[in-house]
């Protein structure tokens, strides 16, 4: 289950502004994401909240997994995007793993439009 996220705090996506202003409507479905940035940055958002159901929602039929969990204890930490272009956004998740570790994950996301709405297709990780 989600976690319960006021709509008057700083969204975790690092945007700047409020949770209720930028990735909460995304996530409650009153204003489906209009870019593939916005669309990354609603995810990572719903990642770091437990949002399984929107996760798998705006992934690719081809590319989603059978099973995915998000309750591993991972904590998302910040979000940097470095480019966003066409269907394509390369960007760096800073995690704390279960462990305590520090994780950075770079990655370039492919994106598509499936009836109008966007979707996550695949990434591949890049260098830093």
């Amino acid at each position: 289950m989600p976690l319960a996220y006021p709509p008057f705090k700083s969204c975790p996506c690092g945007s700047g502004r409020s949770y209720g202003a930028c990735c909460g409507p995304a996530h409650d479905g009153s204003r489906p994401p209009a870019t593939p940035e916005t669309l990354m940055r609603a995810r990572y958002t719903a990642y770091a909240l437990g949002n399984l159901p929107f996760v798998l929602h705006t992934w690719h039929a081809s590319t989603r997994p059978s099973h995915l969990d998000l309750n591993d204890g991972t904590r998302y930490m910040g979000l940097r995007v470095h480019t966003a272009a066409g269907e394509t956004v390369e960007f760096t998740a800073s995690l704390k793993l279960p462990g305590g570790e520090r994780y950075s994950l770079r990655e370039r996301s492919r994106f598509e439009q499936v009836s109008g709405a966007w979707v996550y297709v695949d990434g591949e990780e890049v260098e830093g």
